[in-house]
């Protein structure tokens, strides 16, 4: 099979430029595309419709037309729910479904204009052809528009069409916004004129350098957006808080990719849930949040230098799901005080409020298992517990930890269900299942996945016999059910969706284990 060219999906000189910086085109062909890939698919918003079917209507046996007979606010609805080529098709039906369809608030998806039929995730574009079509769609329909999702176009090579984009569509009042810029490069300043979108009510944008918050001065609002997500944004200290701080009724901050050591200072009367994942992350601090439900930190790396992420909770009266909480990468302080393994008990640093947790831990490691009952003894209402294990190379002789060595029992007494992901039989896992099943009084129910034995190679039997004599001891009649994980070594990855849906109650449950528990 041929190999790809290099840098086919870039202009010549933008190629030419890294070649001369010394960079493998092939290799960064791949990893960014890869990244774009994962953006696409994890990160941003679901489409209105789905992505791999066509729009088709059998034809009536009477030959009768009954559907243009329906209330034109229906077929409105119906148009305003179709990608935009199906429904700018229905034009040419007839002068009624042309008025219809201009007046109807349509869904534009740039990924489903290539020779009509919808490719996610988005592969290589025909940037031009693509660019061309969406400016003619936003040029010629009044508006205003339902969805717009622009992720086809190397935006840097198109900015005066960008520029109009974005004044179309603050004119036409755009409600729903995905804007990702093709890779490379991904640092391409975000135009200062998004912030002219006063109509938006949902924002993922990706691929991008932020603008200088400074510059737009206090009057650059979102004064309806209540979803902000950014993936792989560039961004200096300061220019999330300030963001946020123009937006008064935001309530799902999303972030994903940040490199440079974030520091963010939540301070919002609106916000219901903020996640960060996949980023390096100096500080986090909830300074006045009263509305805050979820806190979700996942795969946030630590600073070079095993400098750990600080997670500051000040004022969150609501905080109901917390997680992944990680003793090897977190710091964690409520109130004045700051959270370590021989501290003592102070009525003053805990969260009476959370009923939903979540860990990430090394067994293996000492420091870290000796945090688990302190963590615990931090959220003394936690009904719903979940542990993700992860694996150890290397231990530093905590496998014989006895969990009672510590005040665990009281931490312990109120789980009702307990998740155990990632389960591999090893003594620090076993330690810990033992003192849960001797510790928690009213504990109903217990779901063991152990890792996929593909990735992980282990003996399925011992596991099931060494789980089968922890549960044993337990003090509380306990449903206990256990299976292999099919996913990927140490779970599957996180997405946005999962914390975004507040018609689940538990961001952390996935679909796959309710349907066996």
């Amino acid at each position: 099979m041929a190999r790809r060219a290099p840098f086919t999906n870039l202009d010549p000189a933008t190629a030419a430029d890294l070649q001369r910086k010394g960079f493998d085109p092939h290799e960064l062909d791949k990893a960014t595309e890869n990244l774009f890939a994962y953006i696409c698919i994890k990160l941003i918003p679901d489409f209105p419709f789905p992505a791999t079917q066509r729009l088709a209507a059998l034809p009536s046996s009477d030959g009768v037309d009954r559907i243009s007979r329906l209330p034109r606010a229906l077929l409105r609805n119906i148009l305003s729910r179709l990608p935009v080529t199906d429904a700018a098709r229905t034009a040419v039906l007839s002068s009624r479904w042309r008025t219809i369809w201009l007046s109807a608030p349509p869904v534009l998806v740039d990924s489903s204009l290539r020779h009509g039929d919808y490719v996610w995730p988005p592969t290589p574009a025909n940037s031009p052809a693509i660019t061309a079509v969406v400016s003619r769609i936003l040029e010629a329909h009044p508006g205003p528009f339902r969805r717009v999702h622009l992720v086809c176009s190397h935006m840097d090579a198109y900015r005066p069409h960008l520029a109009r984009w974005l004044q179309l569509l603050a004119a036409k009042g755009v409600q729903d916004l995905v804007l990702v810029n093709r890779p490379w490069p991904c640092d391409v300043s975000l135009p200062d004129a998004l912030f002219t979108v006063k109509t938006l009510v949902r924002l993922y944008i990706g691929l991008w350098k932020s603008p200088d918050t400074a510059r737009l001065g206090s009057y650059r609002t979102f004064p309806h957006l209540r979803e902000l997500g950014f993936c792989n944004v560039v961004m200096e200290q300061g220019d999330v808080d300030a963001i946020v701080a123009r937006c008064p009724v935001l309530e799902v901050l999303s972030i994903q990719g940040g490199n440079k050591g974030l520091r963010l200072r939540i301070v919002s009367q609106s916000l219901r849930c903020v996640q960060i994942c996949s980023s390096l992350v100096e500080d986090i601090a909830v300074a006045k949040a009263p509305c805050l439900e979820r806190l979700i930190l996942h795969g946030c790396r630590d600073m070079a230098g095993g400098v750990c992420t600080k997670v500051r909770i000040l004022d969150a009266p609501k905080l109901h799901a917390f997680g992944f909480l990680e003793p090897a990468n977190h710091v964690l302080k409520i109130g004045d005080t700051i959270i370590r393994a021989s501290m003592k008990e102070s009525t003053t640093a805990i969260l009476t409020t959370v009923k939903i947790l979540s860990l990430n831990v090394r067994f293996g490691i000492r420091s870290e298992a000796e945090m688990v009952p302190v963590f615990l003894k931090c959220f003394p209402n936690v009904k719903r517990l979940h542990i993700m294990s992860v694996k150890c190379n290397q231990s530093t002789g905590t496998l014989n930890l006895k969990f009672k060595e510590v005040p665990i029992e009281s931490a312990m007494s109120g789980i009702s269900e307990m998740y155990f992901h990632e389960f591999r039989g090893d003594e620090g896992e076993v330690a810990f299942l033992k003192s849960l099943f001797r510790s928690a009084d009213v504990l109903e129910k217990a779901v063991i996945m152990m890792a996929n034995p593909s990735f992980t190679p282990f003996s399925t039997e011992d596991t099931i016999s060494k789980l089968r004599n922890s549960s044993e001891v337990s003090r509380a009649p306990c449903r206990v059910v256990a299976f292999e994980s099919k996913g990927p070594e140490g779970g599957k990855p996180w997405s946005f969706q999962k914390g975004t849906d507040f018609a689940f109650e538990d961001p952390f449950l996935e679909a796959e284990i309710v349907g066996k528990a």
